[in-house]
């Protein structure tokens, strides 16, 4: 055999080798998700329900649809749970803005139990942490409600169990401004109560009684700690990352991971590109984007058809101007970072898909076991799979629910 034939036949060999080995880990990964529960913490799809002619139970292509989240596609992904959002962006705070905005998070509220409801053989909604188990046996998808932003909250506790009693259990306290419960992470006018307002403090320990869980995604760091001081109850950070790997408010330092294993919460790594790596410099893209937002009032006070219109245009920006998207690699880098600074029973994964999360090589829900894949890679083994990819959570899920009061 000449040299050329012995070196070609080294490299089959070596390519064969390497293809199995890949076939071996995605096996790999299949048969963990076989045995564990995965909880994606953070989507806002049901945005989605408002738009016409979305549908859950159907495969929506991604490339036609720029949508995220299906039961299908969840099924594909090897994703069992996943907490949808009901998401009300920060408006006036006055009484009249407060009361329009209880009245959208009730619209979505509907909207999202409506389109549950059409697909009683394929998902069902839960309101318990265990109720996951039960549900993944049964074959169907697991659905968590949370409220992101605690505006539609107004001035009213009273407004808290409602919500609960609607589904919700964890409210986002704030969203990318202050409201009023508490200081945003990147409300441009900076702080205003320095922390959690005196309301706030009430928000908290209400929501302790009732069960629910307090979610410090957006909030800032002076509220962070705050809550931190007053709750009863573990917290979690439903679609947050780690700020020694990418500088951004929205997420930790090192000071808030070492205070949250204190506190016993978790922190679900957040997989919009943003949070995970720095984006290159993109003027034009910039430009586009920020020109709409002043169209259309920074997307405040629309009416539905405005709102419908500005998403469309929205999405046609972001195929004219495609993004440099973070990788799995990258926000598994996070995911190290937690493991080594804190340890492994402090981590998890909340995607922010349909709210702009989404990586290069995991656009999608069908695309979420390429996480796994990734992890198993990097030497993580089954039981700590299982925790990040949804034990950790539930553990917090029941000690909140243990505390209880009524």
């Amino acid at each position: 055999m000449t040299y050329f034939k012995l070196l070609m036949a080294a490299t089959c060999l070596t390519m064969l080798s390497y293809s199995c080995t890949e076939k071996t880990i995605e096996e790999k990964a299949l048969e963990i998700h076989d045995e564990i529960v995965s909880i994606d913490t953070h989507s806002d799809t049901p945005l989605n329900f408002l738009e016409e002619g979305f549908d859950i139970g159907k495969w929506n292509n991604f490339d036609s649809t720029y949508t995220r989240v299906d039961f299908p596609r969840m099924k594909a992904g090897r994703l069992d749970g996943i907490f949808m959002a009901v998401f009300v962006g920060q408006g006036p705070r006055t009484e009249d803005g407060n009361q329009q905005a209880k009245e959208r998070a009730l619209e979505i509220f509907d909207a999202l139990h409506d389109q549950i409801d059409q697909y009683p053989e394929q998902a069902q909604i839960a309101y318990r942490a265990d109720d996951i188990y039960k549900i993944k046996k049964e074959g169907k998808s697991t659905v968590f409600i949370g409220l992101e932003n605690g505006y539609p909250v107004g001035n009213d506790l009273e407004n808290i169990k409602e919500f609960y009693d609607l589904g919700a259990r964890y409210i986002t306290l704030s969203h990318t401004r202050n409201n009023d419960i508490s200081d945003s992470s990147t409300d441009k006018n900076g702080s205003e109560f320095n922390g959690l307002s005196k309301f706030g403090e009430d928000v908290v320990q209400e929501m302790n009684r009732l069960g629910m869980i307090i979610d410090v995604s957006h909030i800032s760091d002076s509220a962070y700690y705050d809550v931190l001081k007053l709750s009863k109850a573990p917290i979690i950070a439903s679609h947050s990352s780690v700020r020694a790997i990418c500088d951004n408010p929205r997420n930790f330092d090192d000071d808030m991971l070492h205070a949250l294993k204190e506190n016993g919460g978790v922190i679900q790594i957040c997989i919009l590109s943003d949070y995970i790596k720095e984006p290159e410099p993109y003027p034009a893209r910039d430009s586009a984007f920020q020109a709409l937002r002043e169209k259309y009032n920074y997307f405040r006070d629309l009416s539905e058809e405005e709102y419908k219109q500005a998403s469309k245009e929205w999405r046609a920006l972001q195929i004219e101007y495609p993004k440099d998207l973070a990788t799995i690699a990258d926000a598994v880098d996070h995911i190290d970072y937690v493991v080594k600074t804190i340890g492994i029973d402090y981590v998890g994964i909340g995607t922010d898909f349909d709210g702009g999360g989404g990586l290069a090589d995991c656009r999608d829900a069908s695309e979420m076991k390429n996480i796994t894949i990734e992890l198993i890679k990097r030497g993580y083994t089954k039981e700590d799979i299982r925790k990040i990819w949804g034990e950790n959570f539930l553990r917090v899920f029941r000690q909140v629910e243990s505390l209880r009061e009524i």
